[in-house]
């Protein structure tokens, strides 16, 4: 099949990288000029533009964006919707929110393109162990992207699904990443609670190990904690900053929106917001509090 790719970051590169492998026309662009170099390198038909993008593919054209979110994917659009013709499939594989897919997706058909808006998961592991593919669009749309799907997925029967119209795709992401934000966190602070636990001298890259095999808590993020641990037991020149992505704030703010009590996942992202603060003000005013009522001793700043 051929489809182009836009936006060869590190998982766009990837994931264009294993249609090739499968056997796919890849036409691929990106801004970078080493990432377009790097692309022809391995078997992608590399080009300039935009314009030589449209141009490179027959009609009905398959193009994948993979690009960030928010302005970079509303100004790729801009550019691109000219160039392209009725009938055309315009794939958001990136962490869009799925409201915006579905405006892009009104804004597209008016044009007479189609979309299609696919959550995917995967990392850097994607192209040797595939990824997860939760695609939103209409039927038929889907099932024109079936061989894609099947290639980047990590069986032509599993890893993949049709999860409903569009906005589904990026929404199911969303939950997903929601998820993955509580399950992380419960990591963190059972691993932590272990290693204060001084007098036991528990090792902590063993337990990892331990939890992987035959443990109900054993999940594909164990096995990267055990890798973490094990590189590092320490964590030694780890800072304790965690970003987040978007997606956890969206999943909050829709629960918040439906009225849907999700406390480990909004409490998870608090953390993440806590783990960026220096010496936090609402730590200092506690503080304060416990002395101007009680007396209690304040421990000075150095």
């Amino acid at each position: 099949m051929n489809i182009g790719m836009i936006g060869l970051g590190r998982m766009g590169a990837n994931m264009a990288l294993r249609l090739v492998r499968g056997g796919h026309r890849v036409v691929a662009f990106d801004l970078n000029a080493e990432a377009r170099e790097s692309a022809a390198s391995q078997g992608m038909e590399a080009v300039e533009s935009l314009e030589q993008l449209a141009a490179a593919l027959p009609a009905p054209r398959v193009v994948w964006l993979m690009v960030p979110d928010g302005a970079p994917t509303e100004e790729t659009l801009k550019q691109l919707t000219p160039r392209l013709q009725r009938g055309d499939v315009v794939v958001d594989g990136g962490n869009s929110n799925y409201r915006d897919s579905q405006r892009r997706a009104a804004a597209l058909a008016e044009s007479g393109l189609r979309f299609i808006d696919v959550g995917t998961s995967g990392g850097v592991w994607g192209l040797s162990e595939g990824y997860c593919l939760m695609a939103g669009g209409a039927a038929d749309d889907v099932a024109r992207l079936k061989p894609v799907l099947e290639t980047l997925a990590p069986a032509k029967d599993r890893g993949w699904a049709h999860v409903g119209p569009v906005g589904a795709g990026h929404f199911v992401k969303m939950v997903h990443n929601g998820i993955e934000y509580g399950l992380m966190q419960a990591y963190a602070e059972g691993f932590e609670l272990m290693q204060r636990k001084e007098d036991l001298a528990l090792d902590l890259a063993a337990i990892a190990e331990l939890w992987r095999h035959g443990s109900v808590v054993r999940s594909w993020l164990l096995d990267l904690t055990a890798n973490a641990l094990k590189e590092n037991r320490t964590l030694s020149g780890i800072a304790a900053y965690v970003p987040d992505s978007g997606e956890g704030r969206w999943t909050v703010q829709e629960a918040i929106d439906l009225g849907c009590s999700l406390p480990v996942i909004t409490l998870s992202l608090q953390n993440r917001f806590r783990s960026r603060t220096d010496a936090p003000f609402s730590d200092k005013l506690l503080a304060a509090m416990r002395n101007q009522f009680g007396g209690h001793a304040i421990k000075r700043e150095d």
